[in-house]
């Protein structure tokens, strides 16, 4: 009986310690989770003038990028547009197919660009609020004077980029839109007629992408010369 008591003691014992020793194990891991956790979110926060000068560059480098493609689709897809609309065309159908695989691309892009110039508006509204903010922080005043006289002129010339876009992103949409109902009409009535019929308007459509590629052109100039003002390079 006395050995059997000794025994369960002793047992008790071991599995206070146990659970003492599995609860100190948690404590430390709770603890180095919410260190982690901690240097993290302060690492997300600490958000530098350079990572958000990297950031606006490369939101500005996407659509810069998207500009080069959008010319060379817009020709494509004005170009098929005329032989699918030039009279007497032989092959209707296949001047049709090579249309819509034109109108499909062209619609992609739009969506792209959309997105991108969207980012890009946002990036560089950050980048120099902050800095402005920061700016107001120097104790030094002729620093502080630099910084701001800095912002300012490279406010200005990304400044460019907004006023170069203006329309263009509602004009690239509408663009898209007249695109793709002249392939929806062409595609319930690929007649002579039926072509013969679209053809003022597709005519017209062809122009506005003519008008368009001059327009984003002049933004992908606004967009190379800040890009080359916030270059990092040294150069």
């Amino acid at each position: 009986m006395n050995s059997l008591k000794k025994y369960f003691g002793s047992t008790k014992i071991q599995q206070g310690k146990g659970e003492k020793m599995k609860l100190t194990n948690q404590s430390i891991a709770i603890f180095f989770t919410l260190l982690i956790a901690a240097v993290v979110s302060i690492s997300g926060c600490a958000s530098t003038g350079i990572q958000r000068s990297e950031k606006a560059s490369t939101s500005m480098q996407a659509v810069d990028n998207d500009i080069k493609l959008i010319a060379v689709q817009l020709d494509a897809t004005g170009a098929s547009l005329d032989e699918l609309t030039r009279p007497g065309q032989s092959d209707v159908k296949k001047a049709f197919d090579l249309y819509s695989h034109n109108v499909s691309k062209i619609t992609e892009m739009e969506k792209n660009f959309s997105r991108n110039a969207d980012e890009m508006k946002a990036r560089g509204k950050d980048y120099f609020a902050e800095w402005q903010t920061e700016g107001n922080k120097y104790k030094n005043p002729r620093i502080q004077e630099l910084s701001e006289q800095r912002r300012m002129e490279l406010a200005e010339i990304y400044g460019k980029i907004p006023l170069n876009s203006i329309g263009v992103k509602d004009a690239f949409r509408a663009y898209v839109s007249n695109a793709t109902e002249i392939q929806t009409y062409l595609s319930n009535d690929l007649t002579s007629k039926g072509i013969e019929a679209i053809a003022p308007i597709a005519n017209r459509v062809a122009g506005e992408g003519d008008n368009l590629k001059y327009a984003i052109k002049n933004l992908e100039t606004a967009i190379e010369r800040a890009r080359a003002e916030m270059s990092q390079s040294g150069r």
